[in-house]
């Protein structure tokens, strides 16, 4: 297996392939610094890239590649969770405009529970996008369950690798920024002797700078196979792009030439991977942790590890990031609470009253009135006051509710992936079990019964399922 990696994780997860016997392909500079090893310019089997909010990664290509590397990610750390991409790039599907927006449409995709929306930007597409019209779509790019962006989808076919594509048209187009580079590539063709299908242009992309030629030959080769055969098969369904009343609609894709899964690395994950890391350069306790929790701190932590050796086995500086990055006390903070599904729900927004360096945030949201507190069944009155005490690394959290005058109401306790105190945002993966104290009292555990049917659907692995059992145990022992 080929693969190209990019973003924070990339030093830890080329450690791991190189070790694991396969090729790493198009390695960025500071990758061929660190690293006794030859890196090759040839096309990649598969695509690994870090997810915008630095949660985790992307991987897409070649179905047997991406199966390989889905089961070597999975076992980064007893909190990594891997779900299937179901709209991986390049797969074409029908669906349906459900709104019009400014610059695009919104497009319920005919695909599993038809729950999956895709955005259609206009100016992909020839006709016009009306509410209600069936399209047909390739992905052009996909977006990870646990955010809130839709994945991109056009109106018209695109073909080929990371070196180079072949879309509708004619002539040559370079997407790449170098002058000099970009007069060679666009007279490449000619110089191979070889010429796209008819209707098709060639699309050089930036890793073809430094490919050789023989890497180009190939990846043009598998570029026009690509079309020719995406191109029969889209134009047998009826074409694409907005579809007339005679076209049948599919309720499975018209063609998914490659496959893709996306990975939620966990607290624990990220240390194992700074574990990677440190076999081959400097790394500082929490050194994906760090980065993870906010787009500025990569420079910071680049720099530490440039000025002194880390010592490998000292403590997480939990109390220097947060003096650096936040939280601090008076701040608002998110409750972000992911679902073994892949799903992310914000719980709201909290405001943080004391944070300590031993990794203890607590935080304080007032309450609405209406309705009942969640497995507690007593009533949620306006004023109440309900108080969570996070800490960093830890299995489980619990949430105090207490009454206007002070009354405790009620305690839950969640049971979940260790915690991670960002910035903005405490997050951490719900594991259902949870456990509860009545106001009386009464020491309750409830959802076991949901914990067995993520474990039974495959969301959650049966390893991570027995550690919130025990964790689940252990607070009704303790309560």
């Amino acid at each position: 297996m080929k693969a190209r990696v990019r973003g924070i994780y990339a030093t830890a997860l080329t450690e791991a392939l190189l070790d694991a016997g396969h090729d790493v392909v198009d390695a960025s500079a500071p990758i061929r610094r660190r690293f006794d090893a030859e890196f090759g310019t040839a096309a990649p089997d598969v695509r690994i890239a870090t997810t915008e909010d630095r949660q985790g990664v992307g991987a897409h290509g070649d179905p047997e590649a991406v199966e390989t590397l889905r089961d070597r990610l999975a076992a980064t750390g007893v909190d990594t969770l891997a779900w299937s991409d179901p709209t991986p790039p390049g797969t074409v599907l029908d669906g349906t405009a459900t709104e019009t927006l400014g610059g695009g449409a919104v497009v319920r995709l005919r695909l599993d529970d038809g729950t999956v929306e895709g955005y259609l930007p206009y100016g992909s597409v020839d006709d016009r996008v009306e509410t209600g019209d069936s399209v047909r779509v390739q992905v052009r790019e996909s977006a990870a369950p646990w955010t809130d962006r839709r994945p991109e989808v056009a109106g018209s076919l695109r073909a080929g690798d990371g070196l180079v594509a072949l879309e509708p048209g004619s002539g040559t187009r370079v997407d790449v920024r170098r002058d000099e580079a970009a007069r060679e590539l666009s007279g490449m063709l000619d110089l191979l002797g070889l010429e796209p299908p008819e209707g098709w242009r060639a699309v050089w992309k930036p890793p073809a700078v430094d490919a050789d030629t023989e890497a180009l030959r190939a990846g043009l080769d598998r570029a026009v196979a690509a079309a020719e055969g995406l191109g029969d098969v889209v134009d047998a369904a009826g074409g694409v792009g907005v579809l007339d009343g005679a076209t049948d609609r599919r309720d499975e894709p018209v063609a998914r030439p490659n496959a893709g899964f996306w990975a939620w690395f966990g607290r624990e994950s990220r240390f194992a991977l700074d574990d990677r890391r440190r076999t081959v350069t400097a790394t500082m306790p929490g050194h994906h942790r760090v980065k993870a929790g906010a787009a500025d701190a990569s420079t910071g932590v680049d720099l530490a590890e440039a000025l002194c050796e880390p010592d490998a086995d000292a403590a997480f500086p939990f109390g220097v990031v947060t003096d650096a990055f936040g939280p601090a006390e008076g701040d608002a903070l998110r409750l972000e609470h992911g679902k073994p599904d892949g799903r992310l729900i914000t719980l709201g927004e909290a405001t943080v009253t004391a944070v300590d360096a031993d990794g203890s945030v607590t935080v304080e949201r007032e309450m609405t009135g209406g309705g009942t507190y969640d497995g507690l069944d007593v009533p949620r009155e306006a004023g109440d006051v309900a108080e969570t005490s996070l800490k960093e690394g830890r299995w489980w959290y619990p949430t105090t509710y207490r009454g206007r005058d002070g009354t405790v109401r009620g305690t839950y306790v969640n049971v979940c992936t260790p915690v991670e105190v960002f910035p903005d945002a405490a997050r951490y993966v719900d594991l259902h079990v949870d456990v509860m104290k009545h106001p009386d009292g009464t020491v309750e555990r409830v959802d076991d019964d949901e914990l067995r049917e993520a474990e039974a659907a495959g969301e959650v692995p049966e390893a991570l399922a027995e550690k919130a059992r025990s964790v689940a145990s252990a607070l009704e022992n303790a309560l």
